[in-house]
Parts: structure tokens; C-alpha cells; sequence
């Protein structure tokens, strides 16, 4: 048996108006990421971390946000997709663990749900997906309310 870390990063500005995706669903609020796709950076932390573990560059590399046909994606659909890439070469996702860092809104009352959408997507159960959220205590662009951040780290295998 065979296993891997990979360590995933990413970070959207936050806009008046828009809505806001994370973890694949839909959060209230009155602004949202912006981005070249729905800007789920949660999704997209995952993705870079699953990515990584299994040496297959990154979300960018993929799903270029120069490509028209990934203009407004549901980044669900890149998830199922990078799980379906490792897969093809023998990887199994075995958990993932993430941090969200956001001032508003409250990221800890929607987390079940959250996990209740990722887990199918990567082919694990609920309690195989950790997700925490924190402020940055209003320092700096999350404190700001000027942006979001998420980190991820997944385990793979291969038998």
C-alpha cells in the first residue's frame, strides 16, 4: 500500500451582491466570491490537495480560468472530477481535513451540510471530511471582509 499528503490553498475577494458558494452549497449573504467559476474556495482547496497528493499539478492547471467552459461551473462538478482523475490511476481518497477563515458569514452552523455534499463527491463518508472555520480576528483582507481563504490537507492511497 501506497500513501500520500497533499496540502491545498486558496483564496477569492469578497463583492456586495453576489452570491456565496462554499462547500458546495449555497451560504446567505450579502456578498460573495468572485471568481472565474462559482469561487467555492473550499471545493478548490480540496481539489489543489487531492491534486497535489497524487502529483497531478493543480485546479488551475485543469480548469483553467482562461477557459470559457468553465465560466460560472458549479465546482462540485471539478471535485467529482478530480476524485474520477485519481481514481483512473489507482488512488483512493481516504479524508480530508480543511480550514475556512471568514469573518461573515458563520461557517459553523451549515459545516454538516457541507459535509453531507463533499463526501459523496470523493466517494468517503461524512466523518472522513473535516471542516473547520475561523476568523482572522479582524486583521488583515479576511478581517477586512475583503476575502476568504481555505486550506486543505488529503490523504491518499493506492493498494
Amino acid at each position: 500500500m501506497k500513501i500520500r499528503v497533499g496540502l491545498g490553498f486558496d483564496v477569492h475577494p469578497l463583492e456586495e451582491g453576489r452570491e456565496f458558494y462554499l462547500g458546495g452549497i449555497k451560504l446567505p449573504s450579502t456578498r460573495g466570491a468572485v471568481g472565474h467559476s462559482d469561487a467555492d474556495v473550499l471545493i478548490h482547496a480540496i481539489c489543489d490537495a487531492l491534486l497535489g497528493a497524487a502529483n497531478l499539478r493543480d485546479i488551475g492547471f485543469h480548469y483553467s480560468n482562461k477557459d470559457p467552459r468553465w465560466s460560472g461551473m458549479d465546482s462540485k462538478f471539478f471535485l467529482k472530477d478530480v476524485t474520477r482523475m485519481l481514481s483512473e490511476l489507482g488512488w483512493k481518497v481516504e479524508n480530508v481535513d480543511c480550514t475556512v477563515c471568514l469573518e461573515v458569514p458563520k461557517v459553523n452552523p451549515h459545516i454538516a451540510e457541507m459535509k453531507k455534499v463533499l463526501a459523496p463527491l470523493m466517494n468517503i463518508t461524512e466523518d472522513d471530511v473535516s471542516i473547520k472555520a475561523t476568523t482572522a480576528e479582524r486583521l488583515g483582507y479576511i478581517g477586512r471582509e475583503e476575502g476568504v481563504n481555505a486550506y486543505a490537507v488529503a490523504l491518499i492511497r493506492k493498494d
